[in-house]
């Protein structure tokens, strides 16, 4: 399995720290999928506006159906998140 060096909200620091604290879960922490990013702040700041757009932007897909296509995708990759 590949290992990519992030930076944990501990150790947050600048505008990674600012984006952090809009991004932290209920159940405490930042998502993997977005820590990534964190050694290039501004590709985070481009997946979450991507992320959105895609979930919440004008579209006629309802978004119960993107929740549903993005299940469905996760599951053929195998991916539990």
């Amino acid at each position: 399995m590949a290992w990519i060096n992030v930076i944990n909200e501990e150790k947050a620091t600048g505008s990674l720290n600012d984006q952090y604290k809009n991004l932290i879960e209920p159940w405490g922490g930042v998502d993997n999928i977005l820590k990534i990013h964190s050694l290039n702040p501004e590709s985070l700041d481009a997946h979450v506006r991507l992320y959105k757009m895609a979930m919440y932007g004008k579209s006629s897909v309802q978004r119960r159906e993107k929740e549903m296509i993005a299940v469905v995708v996760s599951t053929i990759n195998q991916c539990h998140y």
